[in-house]
């Protein structure tokens, strides 16, 4: 029997608090509270469905959500080429996995019918988020034949990205003379895998391997933290700059993009077997959990060199991804090590589903996690729930039910 995952969490804690009175001394005293990250597991996904349910009466046909604003009650979408569009299905996908609940498939094959053409797109980089962790998904929870092709045109357009020069698969499109790389790009390598997996053409895998010796050669600090953009020259490959677009500055650590890298690597090691991509993992998951400005709840700070921690915002996205990345990387190491992985993402996953970050059934836009953030420096999707948040939150939920 596998050890039950208790948590005791002291009062004035951000997860559970409880405070009492001593009857006899009339001095108020901490109590404590245990805390079964086991026994919440179910009702949060529980709570995802009803969520999602809501959410589908929010959605204007056509559309994928995006975020809610709560200040103006505003409910904001994409079209299907924004980044984030595969992730809807990819957690109707997840969420009917966990409940059997019909209309979740229903509107997920729905959805992922207005998301068919972006097989086609290769303007971005975006598309193993856009399509593998929806066709992927579907793929795997309830597969249809055509989804198999429509995976592999999505890789030959994602391949259409990579520079042999640079050694990368190129992320955003700038002016003339830039070759952008962002380390967001790890998590597209999924679908190259998939693909050369899928066909016998190992095209798709020397790409994905490619990229990710370039990113770990040329993206991280001495300290196993990341970049978050860099720009090559596509006539040389040499790197030109390393900056933050996204995170305090271009020295610091963007949380979200640590969770990327650190996700997107554990990926690589699980489809390579190659122990480079493991050390690599281990060592942004020691950057991260060793981090002095990781809070004793584990959901960090949205860049771990914010100025005004301890009152910086919270980035949930970011908690949610690594602890679904720590619940992984603990199945490939041993010891203490395996064990502290597993511990910290509890902790984290026990803090994100207590009632500061899952929202009240019939809120937040239907989405399921609260206090995401997108960008503050262009103060973009601040504060609130996002998309890829919900997606690798259920994730997570859903890989630790496996292993109990």
């Amino acid at each position: 029997m596998k050890k039950r995952l208790l948590f005791l969490l002291l009062a004035g804690s951000t997860i559970l608090t409880s405070c009492g009175s001593n009857s006899k001394s009339g001095n108020e005293e901490e109590k404590k509270e245990t805390v079964v990250l086991e026994d919440r597991i179910e009702p949060t996904l529980e709570r995802g469905k009803e969520q999602y349910h809501h959410m589908m009466e929010l959605l204007p046909a056509g559309e994928f959500p995006k975020t809610y604003h709560a200040k103006n009650d505003k409910f904001e979408t994409s079209g299907s080429g924004w980044w984030c569009s595969g992730f809807y299905p990819g957690t109707l996908l997840y969420l009917y996995e966990a409940t059997r609940d019909e209309k979740l498939l229903e509107e997920a094959e729905r959805s992922l019918g207005l998301l068919e053409k972006e097989k086609f797109n290769t303007s971005t980089h975006d598309l193993g988020f856009m399509m593998y962790c929806s066709f992927g998904n579907a793929l795997k929870i309830a597969p249809k034949e055509e989804y198999k092709d429509i995976l592999v045109q999505s890789a030959k357009s994602l391949s259409s990205r990579f520079s042999e020069k640079v050694g990368a698969i190129k992320s955003w499109d700038s002016k003339e003379g830039d070759f952008l790389v962002i380390i967001d790009n790890m998590m597209n390598l999924e679908l190259l895998f998939w693909a050369t997996a899928e066909t016998g053409d190992s095209t798709y895998y020397d790409i994905a391997v490619t990229h990710a010796n370039t990113t770990m050669e040329n993206h991280f600090r001495e300290d196993n933290s990341s970049y978050h953009v860099l720009n090559y020259d596509p006539k040389s490959g040499d790197v030109n700059k390393k900056r933050t677009a996204q995170g305090y500055s271009d020295d610091s650590a963007w949380a979200r993009g640590q969770a990327w890298g650190l996700y997107g690597y554990t990926v690589t090691y699980r489809e390579t077997k190659d122990p480079r991509y493991l050390e690599q993992a281990k060592a942004i998951a020691a950057f991260i959990l060793d981090h002095p400005n990781l809070p004793e709840d584990k959901v960090p700070y949205w860049d771990f060199d914010a100025p005004n921690i301890p009152d910086a915002l919270r980035d949930s996205s970011a908690g949610a991804i690594m602890a679904s990345a720590l619940l992984e990387l603990s199945d490939y190491v041993d010891g203490d090590l395996a064990a502290k992985y597993k511990e910290n993402a509890a902790t984290m996953l026990t803090t994100l589903t207590s009632d500061e970050y899952i929202a009240e059934k019939g809120t937040n836009g239907g989405f399921l996690l609260k206090h995401g953030v997108g960008h503050i420096p262009e103060n973009s999707e601040v504060d609130v729930p996002l998309t890829y948040g919900d997606y690798y939150l259920v994730e997570a939920l859903l890989r630790l039910k496996k292993e109990n």
